[in-house]
């Protein structure tokens, strides 16, 4: 039977395909971490407020790239180069997705629009990062070599979803609203392609280092294409809509700390 939880038990339990998701995982986390760190430094001063936040959320990132390579170390393993056809956050960027890279590197303040790109990018890639975690939670928020590092990120990532829509709404009633609706239409519809394409080509080094057969590999390519038809003409709605989180001021506060290796 094909499930999620049958499909991440057989790449936990092999070390080449643990170590393959570990490494991918490390490095978005470690990508995202840079991105907000810059962001954070170049906060124009009308959004001040806003660079605690930002650094907090960069804090989380890497946080969460270090629970990967720890994960790898406890099983004695080394990361793996990853393959660039499996490198999301990279492929966002390069499809025009938050903000250029040349831009975070330069030392000239963000501006207001630009501010709402990053958020609106945040929105959209935490909202796909809550699910997934969510997803391994359910099924191994107990596991005893992962469960801890799958509650902390879960957590983690709901908080960086609620910030989201809490910065978002505040700039939308200052007047930004249309400018918002517009960037994240726009990066969802970006977001679902790019996460289609990503997840086909991780499927497919997952059969090779799992000897999968043609038919289950052809049986995961239908519902990976399933999933981005659906996303693309009624699942988009959850990533673009905006509501006022249960939990306000979510990254208020100073980032947890890692659990131990």
């Amino acid at each position: 039977m094909l499930s999620a939880k049958t499909l991440f038990e057989e790449i936990l339990d092999h070390d080449e395909s643990f170590r393959l998701f570990c490494s991918i995982a490390a490095s978005g986390e470690a990508q995202g971490g840079w991105e907000n760190g810059r962001i954070a430094r170049l906060v124009p001063e009308s959004e001040r407020a806003l660079a605690p936040k930002i650094s907090r959320h960069g804090a989380d990132e890497d946080k969460h790239g270090r629970i990967f390579h720890a994960l790898l170390k406890k099983r004695g393993l080394q990361p793996v180069p990853v393959p660039p056809e499996t490198d999301y956050t990279m492929l966002l960027e390069r499809r025009g997705v938050g903000l250029a890279h040349a831009k975070l590197r330069a030392d000239q303040p963000l501006t207001v629009q630009e501010i709402i790109v990053y958020l609106a990018h945040s929105r959209v890639t935490e909202q796909r990062a809550a699910e997934q975690m969510l997803m391994l939670r359910k099924h191994f928020g107990d596991h005893p070599d992962i469960g801890r590092a799958v509650r902390m990120i879960s957590d983690d990532e709901d908080d960086h979803l609620a910030y989201t829509h809490e910065e978002l709404l505040r700039l939308t009633a200052a007047g930004h609203g249309r400018f918002i609706r517009r960037t994240l239409r726009a990066c969802a519809l970006t977001e679902i392609r790019v996460h289609r394409d990503v997840s086909l080509a991780v499927m497919a080094h997952m059969a090779r280092i799992l000897g999968w057969s043609r038919a289950r590999s052809a049986l995961l390519t239908a519902g990976i294409h399933l999933v981005y038809a659906y996303e693309r003409l009624v699942g988009r709605r959850r990533m673009v809509t905006l509501r006022t989180p249960e939990r306000r001021d979510a990254l208020g506060g100073p980032a947890t700390t890692s659990p131990a290796a």
